[in-house]
């Protein structure tokens, strides 16, 4: 029990990190680089814990996403910053990077080298597979975050004028 909680006290720091990296390669304020580390390791438990509970990938990250849409409305209203500000820095290490990288190539391996038709078809499987979840997964980062922005959206002073 205690291997599995450092594990996923690990993975979710990482996970911050990663947030904190792409939020200073977008050069968000300096001030919101707490917030989106907090929000990066909050999603990333949340995350890796349904994975471990052995839920797909695409309901953990609809949920982490989820979770991250809906938090970062009142932290953007409390810091005085728009909520993409720290929503986005914090998807993005979600994104499936493996899933793509394996269909294209099984995609590569099923037009330029493999000629048996039964490798072919294991590859067929691999191409649909692998691409469904990344689409999957894709769908939940994208919905997770954005019905949130767009339920919660709250006009300004400055649009009003």
């Amino acid at each position: 029990m205690t291997d599995l909680i450092l594990h996923l006290l690990e993975v979710s720091f990482w996970s911050g990190i990663a947030a904190v990296g792409f939020g200073i390669l977008f050069n968000v304020p300096r001030k919101t680089i707490i917030s989106i580390f907090i929000l990066g390791f909050l999603a990333g438990l949340i995350k890796f814990s349904l994975l471990h509970f052995e839920h797909h990938i695409a309901l953990a990250s609809l949920a982490a996403a989820s979770f991250v849409g809906w938090i970062s409305i009142p932290i953007a209203h409390k810091i005085h910053h728009p909520p993409v500000v720290f929503s986005i820095p914090t998807m993005i290490p979600m994104i499936p990077g493996y899933f793509a990288y394996e269909t294209i190539l099984s995609i590569m391996n099923f037009v330029f080298i493999e000629t048996d038709p039964q490798k072919r078809l294991l590859l067929i499987d691999a191409i649909f597979s692998h691409g469904f979840k990344m689409i999957y997964v894709l769908i939940g980062l994208t919905f997770g975050v954005a019905l949130p922005l767009l339920v919660m959206n709250k006009g300004s002073i400055k649009q009003l004028r």
